[in-house]
């Protein structure tokens, strides 16, 4: 994210894409519930019953149909629905619920299969405050809505989880909930079930595709931001200026440091400020060269939500990211790929916020963008393992192991690009404090393997083995 535009990108509503979702045959329509395990059941009723709507309401119950009770914070429940058009952004609020709304999160992302009445779901789930479900008992109501983020109207009736009639609560099966990451009730649309072969949430062996391609990978294993090592092995600590992030900040390679944690070499990148452009000091580092294209990406990264030291509340953004130079403004050639936190707010939003973000291209002045982003409304603070995988026909996120969200051909690269890590202020309103306030964000490593698209268990195994062998350091990615 080293485009000054950025810090421009959520001031606005997301851009449409530049091509439309085509038209396919209406899916059968499952007539019987899918209950293995018989440990969830989900009830449905819809709080807005017209066909258009400026937003859906579906309210939902889960009920424990188990004998043993059920932690609410690994259930995950997700309603499925046709975008108004490509590129749409939405958004997801909790109007009330018997578990109170602190505890509800909504995330929204993309199917690897569309079809005619669904091609993204809102994925709901719990906090660890939501507690458990003993045995026969359920959440009671969660009157929830999501609406698009322009607020044009949206039509519901080619929803696939939508029923007009359902004006009073009962069993639905075009809702899924999963349980521990196994889906344990409902259907999903056609070709996104967790039998389906091209299921992206499939377990596999973590050892076929071998992902032994070309491969970058780096363990951070140095001693500080001079280790000659680090220019070595292609990175470059950033120390010029210029955007994103506060005028007048500075970029300070000093605070990118290295330290051991468990055996384990991390790195540390540092962004401080005391209220002024002229005390910002943000971090960024990032590879020398853009020879990277389609393939796995990967980072563990730990993200966090309260300062180290100072008061709170800086709209801050964590980062892991992929980028190429804008060369003219809505040159098609842009390429980027990031993973946002904001643990703040910021671009609009008062919370914790973390996107996931495809760019086609933009425009710096007058702003205009062309991507598609996913968006999750919770606190992301901890460590986490990210994965992005670029093939012929689309980019796709995993956080911790779970499909976060798909993105389409229109946003493939066209050429190479950079790998980068970084921590800046998107401005100084969230906190204005004078008092030095710092932040923290770590990488424990980052993987990436040329041209094969791994699962998140195989990059897992891929890290290991490196690990296994004392590898800190391998770079056999050409060039071009």
């Amino acid at each position: 994210m080293r485009s000054l535009a950025k810090s421009r990108i959520r001031a606005v509503a997301a851009a449409a894409a530049t091509v439309a979702l085509g038209c396919t045959a209406l899916a059968a329509v499952p007539s019987t519930a899918s209950a293995a395990g018989g440990s969830l059941a989900v009830q449905y009723r819809t709080g807005a019953a017209g066909a258009t709507a400026d937003q859906s309401e579906p309210w939902l119950k889960v009920r424990n149909t188990g004998s043993g009770a059920v932690q609410l914070s690994d259930v995950k429940i997700r309603y499925y629905f046709k975008g108004e058009a490509a590129g749409d952004a939405y958004r997801f609020a909790c109007s009330w619920a018997v578990k109170g709304c602190a505890n509800i999160t909504g995330t929204f992302g993309t199917l690897a299969s569309p079809t005619a009445t669904a091609d993204r779901y809102l994925e709901i789930g719990f906090t660890a405050g939501a507690g458990s479900l003993a045995p026969g008992a359920d959440t009671g109501d969660m009157q929830l809505r999501f609406y698009r983020s322009n607020w044009q109207p949206l039509v519901q009736s080619d929803d696939y989880s939508f029923g007009a009639g359902a004006t009073a609560y009962g069993d639905w099966t075009k809702v899924t909930a999963r349980l521990g990451g196994a889906q344990v009730w409902g259907e999903a649309p056609e070709g996104n079930g967790p039998t389906d072969p091209t299921d992206p949430t499939d377990p596999t062996d973590p050892t076929d595709p071998p992902g032994d391609g070309p491969t970058l990978f780096d363990d951070f294993n140095y001693s500080g931001h001079t280790d000659a090592r680090i220019a070595a092995h292609g990175w470059s600590v950033r120390s010029n200026s210029g955007g994103p992030g506060v005028p007048g900040a500075t970029w300070a390679p000093e605070n990118v440091t290295f330290a051991s944690q468990g055996g384990n070499s991390i790195m540390n990148l540092e962004t401080s400020t005391a209220g002024s452009g002229e005390s910002t000091k943000q971090t960024e580092i990032l590879t020398q060269s853009m020879k990277f294209r389609n393939g796995t990406y990967a980072a563990r990264v730990k993200f966090n939500d309260a300062p180290v030291s100072g008061p709170d509340g800086d709209h801050l953004v964590q980062t892991f990211f992929t980028i190429n130079d804008l060369k003219a403004p809505m040159a098609d050639d842009y390429a980027e790929y990031d993973f946002e936190y904001l643990p703040n707010g910021g671009w609009g939003e008062s919370g914790n916020i973390l996107y996931t973000t495809s760019w086609e291209t933009y425009r710096p002045d007058p702003w205009e963008a062309v991507n598609a982003h996913t968006e999750s409304r919770q606190s992301y603070a901890g460590w986490h393992d990210l994965v992005v995988t670029i093939d012929d026909s689309a980019i796709t996120y995993y956080i911790d192991g779970q499909l976060f969200g798909t993105h389409g051909a229109a946003y493939l690269p066209e050429r190479g690009m950079s790998i980068n890590f970084n921590q800046w202020l998107i401005d100084l309103a969230g906190q204005t404090s004078t008092t030095p306030r710092s932040y923290d964000q770590q990488v424990d490593y980052v993987l990436h393997v040329k041209d094969q698209v791994l699962t998140p268990a195989q990059v897992n195994a891929r890290v290991s083995a490196f690990r296994t062998a004392g590898t800190t350091f391998q770079d056999t990615v050409p060039a071009t």
